[in-house]
Formats: C-alpha cells, structure tokens, sequence
C-alpha cells in the first residue's frame, strides 16, 4: 500500500503526486520486464533451470543469451486500472488476509488414518462446497507453502508510518493537510461493515452479523426444546 504523498525531506511541505497513480502502466511493464529478467538470469547462473526436449539447446550460454535479447525486444503487458467500488473495498478485502491462516478450523472435517478431510469451494462450478482428501504429508505440504520466509513479516510499515517515527510524522502530517487531530476527541462511529454476499434470492447485499459453529448451533437447538438433524 504507497501513500497518495509525502513529507519533503526538511518535513516542511506536503508532496502531492503530479498523477493519481503510482506508476504509469508503461514504465511498470519495463520494470516487471527487468525484474523478471534478471531472475530468470541469476537462475540459469546458479544451475536451477532445467532445459529438455526442444528447449535442450538453451543450455548453450550462448544461445540462452540471445533468449534474454530478444525478451527485452517485446512489450510486456501488465494490466492495472481502478477497483470497480473505490479503494474502500480493496482494503475491505485485503484486511480480511492479514490475520489469516491458509485453512481455518471450520473448513476441516475429519482426520483418520493418515488422511485428512476439509471442505473446498469449486468456483469452475458454481462455487459447490466440496470434500478433498489429502495424505497428511501432502496437506502439510501445501500448508507450508503458506508460511512467509525467515525474515518476512506480513504488514511492514515504512516512511512517516514506521513505528520509529510515526508519533513524530503524522501530526507533522495531518498539519499539512489542514486535518484536525483527533487525540481527545470522541472517536466517530464506525462505518458499518461493507456487504460480502449477495442475496441469491433478491440479490440483495448480505452482511455477517454473528458467526457460529456447529456446536453452538447444536446447543441452541436443544435449549429451545427442538431436535438438529444431523444426516
């Protein structure tokens, strides 16, 4: 996430962007074309591509340096435009991945004998919950491929946001944009939580309001005198 501005380096001015996007499509093309570039060469010197069949040639340095010419003779399409809804709604939707783990409880349905069970949506048809079952090592396996690296952190913040000069920056901040700081005041009423479903009836948004799990389901069932079918 890149702030729409910044403080000068004396933090007496505000900079505002001269265009209301980061980079233009064109120079983020150039740059992805580059960083892929050098991966795919920093791979070939380090051994770890692997050439078979019709490409077996490209073991030839020679011939693999010629690939690499003619990758920065062609454009390189990248393809960036405006969330449909706002920038709210992508925020909406990154906030719900920052605290999450690949498969969350509720999704798992058994594990017996070395297997393990859980749902899945298959959204190439209909978005039908399904079962997949998976050896224990497999499931693992693709688990881990969810844990970040040594070294990474899921939110990193930088600029006037880090935490070592954020109480510093950001009244600086809120001074130059002419924002009032809210310290001491009432905080303002939440927003109230932007519609994740749509109705498949009326196709109305649909909104969580409380999350229960299949035990609290069962107990309220016989708390109110009544019977869950469980088939």
């Amino acid at each position: 996430m890149i702030p729409a501005g910044g403080l000068s380096t004396d933090h007496t001015r505000w900079i505002q962007p001269r265009y209301p996007f980061f980079l233009p499509v064109k120079v983020l093309s150039r740059v992805f074309r580059g960083k892929f570039v050098a991966g795919l060469q920093r791979a070939y010197r380090q051994g770890k591509l692997g050439f078979y069949g019709e490409q077996k040639s490209l073991q030839d340095p020679k011939l693999f340096r010629a690939l690499v010419r003619s990758l920065f003779r062609q454009d390189w399409i990248v393809y960036a435009k405006p969330p449909f809804g706002g920038p709210q709604y992508v925020l909406h939707y990154l906030a719900r991945y920052t605290h999450r783990v690949a498969i969350s409880n509720h999704r798992l349905v058994s594990f017996q004998n070395g297997q393990v069970s859980f749902r899945w949506k298959d959204y190439a048809h209909g978005s039908k919950q399904r079962i997949m079952t998976l050896s224990a090592d497999e499931f693992l396996r693709r688990f881990l491929l969810h844990v970040l690296p040594k070294g990474f952190v899921r939110i990193r913040f930088f600029g006037f946001l880090a935490n070592r000069r954020r109480g510093t920056l950001l009244p600086i901040c809120r001074q130059l944009l002419a924002v009032q700081s809210t310290v001491g005041s009432p905080c303002p009423a939440s927003p109230p939580p932007l519609p994740t479903w749509s109705c498949p009836v009326c196709g109305g948004p649909m909104m969580i309001i409380e999350r229960l799990t299949a035990k609290q389901m069962f107990l309220q069932a016989v708390d109110q005198g009544g019977s869950l079918d469980t088939s």
